[in-house]
């Protein structure tokens, strides 16, 4: 896959990149900020190879693509220009965050400011969680320096976390990073620190200082780092240029350190561990209940993007108690939906859906459930309510046994070792609660079943088996290298319109070759945009390397050329940007090639395209069925189906051999 392509498709799905706040990533979803949703094409997206599915939540236009997401992103930066940083004074995202409102808006601001931790944040709870059970079985002591040296290695994000989220909440809402880190680090300081626990009264001239331990917290910081970035903003605008560089960092440091251990800090823990407590007591009544319901919803949680929610939670609860006995149960339903999809594998008889779903498998054994999840086990429906009740049993069961994580790390079989506590208390039960969610989710898929999708049949075998190779002309007369498509001859299809504009008879085009259908009937359109897509669900056959024509065939046969412009193969690729090679499987509505209409009259070139079926010949007739203006998208062309004169079953090819 060309991550560079996939890339394009994407920023241009939704809706170019203008229409990008922000773009931060998970483990496997691109979380994009959009300043009008409704600019961002979903269904073409969906149909986008290598995106498994689309969703709006939280607030997000969240693109699925699965473990290849850092690739995918990486890709978008070389691409684009979304992931630079804002400049001061930028006030887009503020506006776009305060299109948001509610429990969306908040969702929206958690995972932003989480995502791009998730990676560090497992590998230092995996790490962290082995160190643990090699102390309680005694293979190396706590107090052995290898230990001391492994364990401040893990335990330093978590120590710090506090300047890392200062980080990600000022490039959230655009705040300076460097003065947010100072922030967070003043919180952390020893000479601050020493303050907590002193037999003095803390003060801030003459104001009482409620002094807290602020390592590995979350709230505190992220509060502080909104309202700095907001003061931040005011500062700029008020100070004269020539000392705001200073001024502004030196106001900001002296409010809002201050105002931290005032507030911020007090409000941050107090709320913190109120949410916890709440959490605690709903396991204290009933662990088993508690267990269940977290197990059974879980994933329906992580669909609609608000599991975020809880995140905090799970963290506060660690750096708190040193332990967190709500996140266990969550691993429940991570292995149900494994198991589901792991039935399906099973089950299916569907080459293709097999393969998806023993990857999809492998995927969610390790934490990402995603593939499996959206492109498995939901869209078939049986499959995802029984790793609904999977995990519901699992989770009792897990809930039940006490089962406490002891550092953070997304659920899945690498993370374990973060649920083996002092003597392994309740890590059986994590054992025992995610193998029946994986067994007895599996086994009601396997049992309840599926609609099995019907296996895509050899197209060769269609009408008679007749076959026949891609034609493909050019302007130049040139023969086509594509490759040989096995199709039926006289299979009627739509083709969509590959352009806006205005519809021009080919007998109009300066052309004589296209003016005369010596290259096949079609229309010509005088484009009003500079964008050409696919007219259906395909396969480029011809991508020319001078990319001012091209070429797609239907999986059932029907082969439509575009030609930008009339003798524009002069200009050598100028103005024009194809997204497209030879062999590419494309969607209808995917973008295949831009060019610029300006410069290609101002060369002096026709910028009329013909869109033609170049094989007509193996049909009836070829309709227009636009007139005036079209929209790309719009119904185009119509092929009609050669009648069966020969009676044989061949449809009466008039293609001669």
């Amino acid at each position: 896959m060309s991550y560079e392509k996939l890339a394009r498709e994407i920023v241009q799905g939704v809706g170019g990149e203008k229409n990008v706040v922000s773009l931060v990533h998970c483990a496997t979803r691109l979380r994009f900020t959009l300043k009008d949703n409704s600019k961002a094409d979903k269904e073409l997206l969906d149909k986008t190879d290598g995106i498994i599915t689309v969703k709006e939540s939280g607030g997000q236009f969240q693109v699925v693509v699965g473990n290849k997401v850092p690739e995918v992103y990486a890709a978008i930066g070389e691409v684009s220009g979304i992931l630079n940083e804002s400049k001061d004074g930028d006030s887009s995202k503020d506006k776009a965050s305060a299109g948001k409102k509610g429990f969306g808006a908040v969702i929206d601001v958690i995972s932003s400011i989480f995502a791009p931790l998730l990676g560090v944040m497992a590998g230092a709870g995996i790490l962290k969680g082995l160190l643990l059970i090699a102390d309680n079985l005694g293979w190396l002591p706590k107090t052995s320096s290898t230990y001391i040296i492994l364990f401040g290695a893990a335990d330093s994000l978590f120590y710090f976390l506090p300047v890392l989220l200062a980080v990600t909440t000022a490039r959230k809402f655009g705040g300076n990073i460097f003065t947010a880190m100072t922030i967070a680090g003043a919180l952390l300081i020893p000479s601050i620190t020493a303050l907590n626990g002193s037999e003095t009264p803390v003060t801030f001239f003459g104001i009482p200082v409620v002094m807290m331990s602020y390592s590995s917290t979350v709230i505190p910081i992220i509060l502080a780092v909104i309202v700095m970035s907001k003061l931040e903003k005011f500062f700029n605008r008020v100070i004269h240029e020539s000392v705001k560089n200073f001024i502004t960092p030196m106001l900001s440091l002296a409010i809002m350190v201050p105002l931290t251990l005032l507030i911020f800090g007090p409000f941050g823990v107090y709320v913190g561990n109120g949410i916890a407590d709440a959490l605690l007591a709903a396991f204290s009544f009933s662990p088993l209940i508690a267990g269940a319901i977290l197990g059974a919803g879980w994933q329906l949680l992580v669909i609609f993007g608000v599991h975020w929610g809880l995140v905090p939670v799970f963290i506060n609860n660690i750096a708190v108690y040193g332990r967190d006995g709500i996140k266990p149960a969550a691993t429940a339903s991570v292995f149900a939906q494994t198991g589901a999809a792991f039935g399906v594998m099973l089950k299916t008889k569907n080459k293709k859906l097999k393969t998806l779903s023993a990857s999809a498998t492998l995927s969610a054994l390790f934490g990402i459930t995603e593939p499996a999840v959206y492109g498995v086990t939901l869209p078939l429906k049986r499959p995802f309510i029984a790793g609904i009740i999977g995990g519901a049993v699992g989770g009792a069961i897990i809930g039940q046994g006490g089962t406490q994580a002891f550092a953070s790390g997304a659920p899945g079989l690498l993370t374990l070792p973060i649920f083996y506590g002092p003597g392994g208390q309740g890590f059986p039960a994590l054992i025992i609660g995610i193998v029946a969610s994986f067994v007895i989710s599996a086994t009601l898929t396997y049992i309840l079943g599926f609609k099995d999708p019907v296996e895509e049949g050899d197209s060769s075998k269609a009408a008679g088996g007749q076959e026949s190779k891609a034609a493909a002309g050019s302007s130049a007369g040139t023969a086509s290298s594509a490759p040989v498509i096995a199709r039926a001859a006289g299979t009627g299809e739509t083709a969509l319109s590959p352009l806006s504009g205005t519809v021009v008879p080919l007998a109009d085009v300066p052309d004589p070759a296209f003016a005369a259908e010596a290259m096949g009937k079609g229309v010509a359109i005088e484009p009003s945009e500079g964008r050409v897509v696919a007219p259906f669900d395909g396969t480029v056959t011809v991508a020319f390397k001078k990319k001012h024509a091209l070429a797609v065939v239907s999986d059932t046969g029907a082969e439509i050329l575009v030609h930008v412009g009339v003798d524009t193969v002069k200009l050598d690729g100028q103005h024009f940007t194809s997204h497209i090679q030879e062999g590419d499987r494309v969607k209808a509505g995917q973008l295949l090639l831009e060019f610029d209409i300006e410069q290609i009259r101002a060369a002096g070139y026709p910028t009329v395209t013909p869109v033609i079926v170049t094989n007509t010949f193996d049909y009836e007739d070829v309709l227009a069925l636009q007139q005036g203006s079209v929209q790309a998208g719009d119904e185009l062309l119509e092929t009609i189906p050669n009648r069966d004169v020969n009676g044989d079953g061949t449809g009466g090819s008039k293609q001669s051999a």
